[in-house]
């Protein structure tokens, strides 16, 4: 472990201090001194840092925590280091990373839910404020070369557009030199959007070539730590590896599922048993722990209709082979670093889940996830999930697991994912592995610990201090606890004494060994849920130092207990920003309702060749309303061909393109119902423009509506939509003008002939009243008034 030097490190950037001496006239007089220039580096013996952030998996998934999924690199890791059984999380994404990557509780860095719901209160507007320095800027700071791969997923919304601003990116305010990722939630590994810095770029291959995301990542993570060392020897780095494998969609090669083939055909009930079995031998959870029963709301295997269980087992199969997957590509990560001969000198954290297991797949699963967050599930029939049994897991799925899995992935413990009341959601297995600073290998630690302990933890590791200032700005100070007192005594009376929990209103406190919990809202139910006064939420009470897995419920035995509990749970919500709780569904979707700024103000939004990656908030929202495209192009003579605007992508999207010589207008819904709507003459050639004018029916969420589309003003062609996607298109996908890539919204073309042969001026997408015209076409003047609207 390092010591801290003589270096001034609480302010940052370390102030230069200027030369203070004789200044002599030659530099060859005999008095010309001046110290050596020196490198800014950490304190002498600070190691390298690694930490893995493994994506929405359970206590009870991987193997090196009793689970089904194998993980024999994580496994080996832990028989060197180090299992924390007590480590925890704050039961969604985005609250975990920002906390793990500042040190303070999600609230008070302003991520009390994912990015897409930020609202304008203090504790959720996703904004991180400027006294809470991140760790990597910290270290970078400090002289630690810095890089993240992987998921972001901390960028206010409104903010991630290619245009900025950059000062929430991982290369912008986040501290990081370098960044190698995805921005959103999740992403397709087979064809992803990636990031190179604030650069946009295209995967180095295709999946037919063998491209698969969670690889891209380590590759690109090898080659950085090699250079590294190769040119800088002498400086440590900061490596954050948040690859996101294992969230959804759950994509992985065929070779690995099929190493499972049959392995799950017992079903969740009896998984949670063989799990809970093997954990006590393990040694994972107490040796009185109990398991947990399955709640009401979670149907029992049995019940399930036999036709769909080939369905759900499939499932279960590619969810482990990701697993085993992702750990195969981690310990290749692992042995570059024995390669160089610094894995000794690095600590390494790997964190098995950034919450619990995810429940977001509906009760029996779904080939298209996007199907439950838009509200239609019943899209996805029995009938329909047998047809696609043997796509899961492949490029044509965007798949997730059913809710009994996820039950079953957070053995021994309730609930799971969002729901932050109980161990399900928030507790996660933790290996510390770091030869150097960590005598014991394969220890277990029971020390209660949660995500905001690994920036003191690090910090204390490289002997650096906190900062007191950061770029001139009075930092406010870390609300986690080192856990470096645990790492050579195993029975060190645990220092985190007390954690609140909340997440959508599911909340519980942690203190000296109990607990006090409530759940309010239920995952898997994405809208229309009726929810109760929070005053009519039911608190239990554990006693965890004789209840391991919050099994018996002591609430109306010690009401007293419980009561002093609730109050502390309302203290420490009023220090972190919790208050006010806010249990909105569709209003938080909505930016005007939840009071977050928008990218693009009005009805009206003027788009040019070239433009690309725009995420879904960088584009105005045509969902639930009638719209309007227009194309100004010129046509050349061999006629047109390849797309003028493309929104979304094979899951779920829209796209106007000329197809043999046509003007197309084709809606995909969820890559299962598909509408097209065709111009019955050529698009002339010269100048012309392309309009497709959709009439929304109305009465609510998505529902259909009539297209027209019209050459220049001319009508041209007719249709319908009998069905459109209310909330989101994709996690991932984007829009792209003249051209399209990712995966492609039509299967007329490819990402590679998707390309506008000819030229294309502008597009412009109109809303509600501005999308009525009267001569269905956009004058000159029409788009200087547009333009001039929004200045």
């Amino acid at each position: 472990m390092s010591s801290q030097d003589d270096v001034q490190r609480s302010i940052l950037p370390i102030p230069d201090i200027s030369h203070a001496g004789l200044t002599t006239y030659d530099a060859k007089d005999p008095d010309t001194k001046f110290p050596p220039i020196r490198d800014l580096r950490p304190p002498k013996g600070a190691p390298n840092v690694l930490v893995i952030l493994i994506d929405d998996a359970g206590y009870g998934a991987a193997s090196v925590f009793g689970g089904p999924c194998r993980t024999p690199n994580f496994e080996k890791l832990a028989a060197g280091g180090l299992r924390y059984t007590r480590f925890h999380t704050t039961a969604l994404c985005s609250p975990s990373r920002q906390a793990l990557l500042t040190g303070r509780n999600h609230h008070s860095v302003g991520m009390g839910g994912i990015t897409e719901i930020a609202t304008a209160a203090p504790g959720y507007n996703s904004v991180l404020s400027n006294t809470k320095a991140p760790l990597a800027l910290t270290l970078k700071l400090n002289g630690y070369a810095t890089a993240q791969f992987g998921k972001c997923h901390e960028v206010p919304v409104w903010q991630t557009s290619p245009a900025g601003p950059f000062n929430a990116w991982p290369t912008g305010g986040g501290g990081f030199e370098y960044f190698y990722g995805f921005i959103g939630g999740e992403n397709n590994q087979w064809d992803p959007a990636l990031y190179e810095g604030t650069t946009p770029i295209e995967p180095p291959k295709t999946p037919a070539e063998g491209y698969h995301l969670t690889e891209d990542l380590t590759d690109k993570a090898i080659a950085w730590a090699r250079q590294q060392k190769a040119l800088l020897g002498d400086k440590p780095f900061f490596m954050y590896f948040a690859p996101g494998a294992t969230h959804a969609p759950h994509h992985v090669p065929k070779e690995w599922i099929d190493k499972y083939k049959g392995k799950f055909a017992h079903g969740w009930d009896k998984q949670r048993e063989l799990t809970f079995k093997r954990q006590k031998e393990l040694g994972v959870i107490a040796a009185d722990a109990k398991l947990t029963p399955r709640h009401k709301e979670i149907p029992a295997w049995d019940d399930m209709d036999p036709k769909l269980k080939p369905v759900l087992e499939r499932e279960m199969e590619v969810y482990a082979a990701f697993m085993e997957h992702t750990d195969h590509h981690v310990g290749r990560l692992i042995d570059a670093l024995a390669d160089m001969e610094i894995l000794d000198d690095t600590l390494i954290y790997l964190i098995v889940g950034d919450n619990g297991a995810s429940a977001e797949g509906t009760l029996q699963g779904a080939f298209n996830e996007m199907a439950n967050f838009n509200g239609m599930p019943e899209l996805e029939t029995p009938e329909f999930m047998m047809s696609k049994l043997d796509e899961f897991g492949g490029e044509g799925s965007y798949g997730h697991y059913a809710v009994g899995w996820a039950w079953a992935m957070n053995s021994p413990y309730q609930w799971t994912k969002q729901v932050a009341s109980h161990w399900g959601g928030t507790r996660n297995g933790v290996v510390v592995h770091w030869p150097a600073g960590v005598k014991e290998k394969g220890g277990l630690r029971e020390q209660f610990s949660h995500i905001i302990d690994l920036a003191p933890t690090v910090l204390e590791a490289a002997g650096l201090p906190q900062p007191t200032l950061v770029n001139g700005v009075q930092q406010s100070p870390y609300e986690g606890t080192s856990m470096l007192y645990s790492f050579n005594d195993a029975k060190a009376a645990e220092r985190h004494e007390t954690q609140y929990f909340e997440m959508f209103c599911n909340r519980g406190i942690y203190h000296k060994g109990w607990s006090a919990v409530t759940k309010h809202r239920t995952p898997w139910e994405m809208g229309g849920q009726k929810m109760p006064a929070f005053d009519d939420d039911l608190w239990e009470l554990y006693d965890g130092s004789k209840d391991w897995t919050q099994a018996d419920d002591l609430s109306k035995k010690m009401p007293d207990k419980l009561h002093e509990l609730q109050r502390l749970w309302l203290i420490e919500a009023v220090k972190y920003n919790v208050l006010p709780l806010d249990d909105r569904q569709i209003e938080r979707i909505n930016s005007d309702l939840a009071g977050r700024p928008l990218l693009v103000k009005g009805n009206s939004q003027l788009l040019f060749a070239g433009m690309g990656r725009l995420s879904e908030n960088s584009v105005v929202n045509i969902k639930n309303k009638s719209f309007a495209v227009t194309a100004d192009i010129e046509v050349p003579e061999d006629g047109a061909k390849g797309v003028f605007i493309a929104q979304g992508g094979r899951f779920g999207g829209w796209s106007l393109y000329a197809h043999e010589g046509k003007a197309k207008f084709f809606y995909n819904v969820l890559g299962i119902n598909f509408y097209e709507i065709e111009a019955k003459a050529p698009i002339p050639t010269g100048k012309a423009q392309v309009r497709a004018e959709f009439t929304y029916d109305g009465g609510g969420f998505n529902k259909g509506g009539s297209v027209k589309l019209y050459y220049s003003g001319k009508e041209v062609g007719s249709g319908r939509v009998d069905q459109t996607q209310g909330f989101v298109f994709s996690a991932d996908e984007t829009t792209d003008v003249g051209y399209e890539s990712g995966t492609t919204v039509s299967p007329d073309y490819t990402t590679h002939t998707s390309r506008f042969n000819g030229r294309l001026n502008w597009v412009q997408i109109d809303l509600g009243d501005d999308a009525k015209d009267a001569d269905h076409y956009i004058s000159p003047e029409e788009r200087i008034r547009v333009a001039m609207a929004r200045q």
